[in-house]
Order: C-alpha cells, then sequence, then structure tokens
C-alpha cells in the first residue's frame, strides 16, 4: 500500500506537512494565547462591577492592587483601565499573529501539495489516464486543494480556540460557583455529540460532492476542448444539456449535504440556551440570597456566553472541516498513486549516443487482444526507418513503447545495447525526438513553443530550427514574428504550421533519435512536401522513425516495415516491397492508382 492509504485524511495532510512542524506549533500558540486575552475583558468585567460594588473591600483591593497600596476605588478602576488596555492590546496582537502564520501555512501546504500532487501526475503512466478525466484531475488539483486552504485559514484556529476557551471559562467557573459550573457546562457533551453524530452523516455526503464536482470540470473541459465540433454539429442545445445534468447531480449532492449542514447550528443553539438560562436563574438566584457577590455573577453570565455560544462555530468549524476532509482525500489518493514505470535509473550520455534501436520479440496488448506481437527486428543507427500499415497495427504503439509511455510486456527495447527499462527515463526521452499528429503547442510565443524542451536555445539556434523545418517564410509574416503569441494549443495558427513549428522544436532539441508519428496525415500536399524537405536535412546521420499512412512519405526510407494485426509481415525499400507484389504493393496501388503490370 501507499504512504497514505492507511490514514485519516487530516493524518494524511499532518504528515505530509511534517516540515511545518514549527509552524503549526506557532500557529496553535497563537491561537490559545489570543483566545487567553479574549476570555480576560468578562473577567474585568466582573472585578469593576466589585470595585463599585463594595470600593475599598473589593476583591483587587484585599488580594491583588492593596499590596502595593492601591486601595482607593477610583485607583483601582485606573488600574483596571491601564491593565484592560495591555488585556485589548495583547488580544489584537496575537490575532494578528494567528491569522498571519495561519494563512500563510495555509498558502505553502497548498502550494507545496498542488506542485508535488501535479508533478506526481506527470509521473504517471499512460495507462493511468486511459481510465481518468481530465477534468476530474484539474477539480483535484484546483478545487480540492483550495478546499484544504480554505479549512488551514480558519478551521484548524476555531478548532483549537473553541477547545481552549472550554478549559479556560470552565477554570474560572470551577473557581467562583463550582455548582453553577456544572450547570453551564451540562449542555456541553450534548453539543459535541450532536457535532460529531452530523459530522459522521456528512462525510459520505460530502464525498459526493466533492465526485459531483469532478464530473463537472470533466464535462466543461471536455466540451470546451470540443468547442469547434460542438459548433460545427450544431449540438450546443445537447451538450447544454449535458452539463445541466452535471451540474443538477452537483446541486442535489450538495442539497443533500446542506440538509444536515444547516440543522447543526439550530441545535447547537437549543443547547446553549438550556445552559445560559440555568447560569442566569440559578447564578441569580444565589446572589439574592448572598452566597454569591454581585460581580462575580457577572462574570458568570458573561463567561457562560462566552462559553457557549462559540460553540456554535463547530456547526460551520464541522461543515468545514469534512468538507476539506473529503477533498484532503482525494488530493492525498491522486498523491499516492503508485508510480509503475520509474524515472530513476542509470544515466544515458547523450552527446555521444548512436541511435541504434533493438526490438527483442517484443509484445503488448492495451487488454486481451494483443496489439504487438513478437517484434524482432533492428534499427540501424542513423539510418531512416518506416513503419506502415493500417489503424490499429500497432504503429504507433511501439513509439509509445520506445518513449516508454508503456512497458513492453513481451520482450525488451534496446537503444545502443542498453535495455531502456534500465535507464533514466528523462535521459531516455530526452535522446528522442517526438513530432505527433496530435501536435501540442503552448499558449506562448513562436520562439517559446520552438525551444520548448530545450532551454537556454539562443535566437540564432531557434531561427536556424526554424529555417531547417521550413517555417520562416510564415512565422515572419506574423505580427511579431518569432514574438507572436499562437494561443491555446496553438489556435492562431493552421495545422500545417503547427505541424511545422513542432518539427522545429524536434530539430532544435537535435536528439540522436527524432521519431514522426504520423506527422504529415493531416496536412497538405504542399506542407507535406515541405516536411519532406526539412526531413531529407535532418535525418542526415540520425537514427529517424517514421510512423505513416501515406507512403508517399516513406518512399526514401532505407527500410520500411509493413504491419497487420501487430506482426511484420513485410519489410524493405520500397523498391523491393513494390517488387514483391504483396501487401505493400497493395497499398501503393491504392494510394496511387497505379496498375501493376
Amino acid at each position: 500500500k501507499g504512504k497514505y492509504q492507511t490514514m485519516h485524511p487530516i493524518q494524511k495532510l499532518f504528515g505530509y506537512a511534517s516540515t511545518y512542524k514549527r509552524d503549526f506549533r506557532l500557529a496553535s500558540l497563537y491561537s490559545v494565547l489570543n483566545k487567553f486575552f479574549d476570555i480576560l475583558p468578562e473577567v474585568l468585567i466582573g472585578a469593576a462591577v466589585d470595585v463599585v460594588v463594595k470600593g475599598e473591600q473589593s476583591f483587587l483591593a484585599r488580594n491583588i492592587l492593596g499590596a502595593v497600596g492601591i486601595t482607593n476605588t477610583w485607583h483601582q478602576l485606573l488600574a483596571l483601565g491601564v491593565f484592560n488596555v495591555l488585556v485589548w492590546g495583547g488580544e489584537s496582537l496575537f490575532q494578528y499573529l494567528y491569522e498571519l502564520k495561519w494563512r500563510q501555512l495555509a498558502q505553502d501546504i497548498q502550494h507545496d501539495l498542488r506542485l508535488d500532487t501535479y508533478r506526481h501526475v506527470q509521473k504517471l503512466e499512460m495507462a493511468y489516464f486511459e481510465n481518468q478525466r481530465t477534468g476530474n484531475l484539474m477539480a483535484i488539483l484546483n478545487d480540492d486543494i483550495n478546499q484544504m486552504e480554505r479549512f488551514l485559514n480558519g478551521g484548524a484556529n476555531q478548532i483549537i480556540q473553541v477547545f481552549c476557551s472550554s478549559i479556560m471559562v470552565s477554570a474560572v467557573f470551577f473557581a467562583l460557583q463550582p455548582g453553577i459550573a456544572l450547570v453551564a457546562l451540562l449542555p456541553v457533551p450534548l453539543i459535541l455529540f450532536g457535532t460529531f453524530w452530523f459530522q459522521q452523516r456528512l462525510a459520505p455526503r460530502y464525498a459526493e460532492v466533492r465526485e459531483a464536482s469532478g464530473d463537472v470540470s470533466a464535462r466543461l473541459n471536455n466540451n470546451l476542448l470540443g468547442l469547434a465540433t460542438i459548433k460545427a454539429f450544431a449540438t450546443e442545445t445537447f451538450e447544454a444539456d449535458h452539463i445541466a445534468q452535471a451540474s443538477n447531480a452537483y446541486r442535489t449532492a450538495n442539497a443533500r449535504a446542506i440538509r444536515f449542514s444547516a440543522a447543526i447550528t439550530p441545535v447547537i443553539r437549543m443547547a446553549i440556551l438550556s445552559g445560559f438560562t440555568a447560569t442566569l436563574l440559578y447564578g441569580g438566584w444565589l446572589t439574592l440570597h448572598g452566597e454569591l457577590a454581585v460581580g462575580a455573577y457577572s462574570v458568570l453570565v458573561f463567561l457562560t456566553q462566552r462559553l457557549l455560544w462559540p460553540l456554535t462555530g463547530l456547526a460551520e468549524v464541522a461543515d468545514m472541516y469534512q468538507r476539506s476532509v473529503a477533498a484532503i482525500d482525494r488530493a492525498m489518493k491522486l498523491l499516492d498513486t503508485p508510480i509503475a514505470i520509474p524515472y530513476e535509473g542509470q544515466h544515458f550520455p547523450i552527446d555521444t549516443a548512436q541511435g541504434e534501436l533493438r526490438f527483442e520479440h517484443v509484445g503488448f496488448a492495451y487488454d486481451a487482444t494483443p496489439t504487438l506481437q513478437d517484434i524482432d527486428i533492428t534499427i540501424p543507427a542513423g539510418k531512416t526507418t518506416a513503419f506502415v500499415g493500417s489503424t490499429g497495427s500497432g504503429k504507433s504503439t511501439l513509439v509509445k513503447l520506445l518513449l516508454r509511455f508503456y512497458t513492453a510486456q513481451q520482450g525488451r527495447i534496446l537503444l545502443d545495447g542498453q535495455p531502456i527499462d534500465g535507464l533514466n527515463l528523462q535521459d531516455l526521452r530526452r535522446a528522442v525526438g517526438y513530432v505527433s499528429q496530435d501536435t501540442f503547442l503552448t499558449d506562448g510565443t513562436v520562439a517559446e513553443n520552438i525551444a520548448y524542451g530545450a532551454a537556454g536555445a539562443s535566437d540564432a539556434q531557434i531561427a536556424e530550427a526554424a529555417r531547417a523545418a521550413e517555417c520562416t517564410e510564415f512565422i515572419t509574416k506574423l505580427p511579431l514574428g518569432f514574438a507572436t503569441r499562437i494561443g491555446e494549443r496553438g489556435q492562431k495558427l493552421s495545422g500545417g504550421q503547427r505541424q511545422r513549428i513542432a518539427l522545429a522544436r524536434a530539430i532544435l532539441k537535435n536528439p540522436p533519435v527524432l521519431i514522426l508519428d504520423e506527422a504529415t496525415s493531416a496536412v497538405d500536399n504542399e506542407t507535406e512536401a515541405a516536411i519532406q524537405r526539412s526531413l531529407d536535412v535532418v535525418s542526415q546521420g540520425r537514427t529517424t522513425i517514421v510512423i505513416a499512412h501515406r507512403l508517399s512519405t516513406v518512399r526514401q526510407a532505407d527500410c520500411i516495415y509493413l504491419l497487420e494485426g501487430g506482426r511484420i509481415v513485410e519489410s524493405g525499400t520500397h523498391d523491393e516491397l513494390v517488387a514483391r507484389n504483396g501487401g505493400y504493393a497493395a497499398l501503393w496501388r491504392l494510394q496511387t492508382g497505379v496498375r501493376m503490370p
């Protein structure tokens, strides 16, 4: 099991944030000291009443101020005034300190948890994402972690202060009148029991809320990415109904939780009412019969409210706590997801790499049906090798295994004689330049996208890579040239322009192995010709793997492999395969319309 799997969510959080133990202690100390000074004004009110009523025979004159010669009634009040200023100053100071510390702590842990979780997600194998929705992951990385921050911002302090005020006020009660203390504290067990009873029933409801929130995010993310298709098929109303269903499920889950959470405060208020009324009447009766001083009665009445009223905050805290528990649990489970393909391994010297690849009896299946079977080939260093075949024949899977997006289930793959399973994953991927059909571009400038993965590249190097990929002509026509921002996923560029930017990026990376996975399948003939010219240049002396449907793209390859049903059925040069008059020749005739003699 993972590190956090068997822990309670709050334990998971504090276990994760163990480096902040000192900050937690300081924040807690400031909360306790603030509550100490917060309770003292009620004591001062009682002392002031006692001074006014008894004068020089007051409790202060006889037990505290009398020791330094202050017995005059006015002087006693002046001393109380000075002490009152100090108390309010102390309360304000520690309120500032605890708010500062708790909020900073919340921000720090939120920042660390979001980054650590995101870094962990990046390391998960591609198979994990096949069963996950991007929007749900975004909800965890954003909404759930924000929910944890809200709890630390206020909830943790409230829990500490309610606990401390109960202890401090109870101590004053028992010191002044144990009988009233028992009456006043009688509702507290009922309040605590009610709070925990509600909390236990809120837990599954808030877990449903977080899941429903993830569903809404997933649907919104999916639809926003596919907005062009939605518009093209005029399905706006259909998709709006889908969003409405997800949003309604979220609203319904929230309503179930709210019905319980809204009942907590009224129940606690009734319990508080009973305790406050009992103190008011019983304490008044004792005072009227001379068994309790007027000042002490004032203190007890005020402190009863000070003791019991903060307990109404337990409703809000319990609600916030339970929301946070559900959110923290989702975030920690994601952080605890095991990494199936480890990043550590033997370092691979890219600068001296030759780029020879060897597939030894490689087999792989996504499910019960094999995708690749007994692939046993050698790709010489510096040569161009192509893989062709129908959709689903396993061409792209070969590339995914080479990049270790997945791990081969049978056999092994070697780079320069070294099994890639034992290589450092970052080194392996830095040794491979990858250009796919679905080009990923960031919402940055043209230059930033070309230099993606090649930190520190100079303007001259970026320009040279653009020239090699035949990008320069259209880049110079952009409003700001290389400094032009191209929008999210490069939406301000055409498909062919995005593909050339991706090729320039791979060229700038200057890897020993270059892979083009259907890189020209979605571009026009002119763009394909431009990319082909670029490839003829950059593939010289570099191991190049081309995955293609268009056989015109691979005519010049040193070796072409035809895959069917996950197996290699033919191999050779273009001319050899055409002359063989097999499956490759049939594909060639189909695409070109050339009749074979």
